[in-house]
C-alpha cells in the first residue's frame, strides 16, 4: 500500500528534458491555459495517456467478443460523457483521437474563464484559490479539478464573496472591458471606410501634378 504521507506520483516527466520544440510547445500551453507549472501539464498528459491506453487495450479485446471488455468500454465511455471530454461516445476511434486540449478544457479554471466570471485565464485561477468561486453552492479552491457536465451550470461566485455585488470594481471593470472591446470592433470598419477617400484624393493630386509637369 505504501506510506499514506507520500502519495504515488500521478505523472511522468519527459525522457529527454532539453528538447527545444517540446519546451516551446509546453510553454505555449502553459500560457494559454494559465497553468502554474509543468507538473499540472504533465498530469493532464498522463490522464490522456491512460484513457488512450485503455482504449487501445479494449480495441484488441473486443475483437474476441470478450464480455468483460464490453463492460469496461461502457464504463470508459460513460466517464468521458460525464465529464464532456468526448461528445461522440461509444466509439474507440473517438477516444483515440482525443488530444490534450479536450482534457484541459474541462478544468475548473478554464471553465470559469469561458463563463466570463474572470477577465483573464490567470485571474480565473486567482479567484478560485482565493475562494470566490462555488460549484453546487460549495466553495471550491482547486483550479485543476475536472468539472462534470451536470455541474458546469452551477459554477458561479460564492455567496459570501464580495464579487456577488455587481458594483464591485472588478465586476465593473469586466463589464467596461467587454464594452470597450465591442466598440473597438465596431470602429475598425468605419476607420477603413474613412481611409478609402483619402487614398483616392492623394491619387487625384498625383495625377494633377503629372499633368502640370507634362
Amino acid at each position: 500500500m505504501g506510506d499514506p504521507k507520500f502519495s504515488k506520483k500521478t505523472y511522468s516527466t519527459p525522457r529527454h528534458p532539453w528538447e527545444k520544440e517540446r519546451i516551446d510547445a509546453e510553454r505555449e500551453i502553459l500560457i494559454r491555459y494559465g497553468l502554474k507549472n509543468k507538473r499540472e501539464l504533465w498530469k493532464g498528459m498522463a490522464m490522456l495517456d491512460s484513457m488512450r491506453t485503455q482504449a487501445r487495450q479494449l480495441q484488441a479485446k473486443i475483437r474476441t467478443n470478450d464480455p468483460a471488455s464490453m463492460k469496461q468500454l461502457n464504463a470508459l465511455t460513460t466517464r468521458l460523457e460525464r465529464y464532456n471530454i468526448s461528445k461522440n461516445t461509444g466509439s474507440l476511434d473517438d477516444i483515440l483521437s482525443l488530444n490534450l486540449d479536450n482534457v484541459l478544457e474541462r478544468r475548473l479554471q478554464t471553465i470559469v474563464y469561458r463563463k466570463s466570471l474572470a477577465k483573464t485565464i490567470n485571474q480565473a485561477r486567482q479567484l478560485i484559490t482565493h475562494g470566490h468561486i462555488a460549484m453546487n453552492g460549495r466553495r471550491v479552491t482547486i483550479p485543476g479539478i475536472l468539472v462534470e457536465q451536470a455541474e458546469e451550470d452551477s459554477i458561479q461566485y460564492y455567496e459570501n464573496s464580495v464579487l456577488t455585488d455587481e458594483l464591485h470594481p472588478l465586476r465593473r471593470a469586466m463589464v467596461e472591458g467587454g464594452k470597450s472591446e465591442e466598440s473597438a470592433e465596431e470602429e475598425k470598419p468605419s476607420e477603413e471606410k474613412e481611409n478609402v477617400p483619402e487614398e483616392s484624393e492623394d491619387q487625384a493630386e498625383e495625377a494633377e501634378n503629372e499633368e502640370e509637369v507634362k
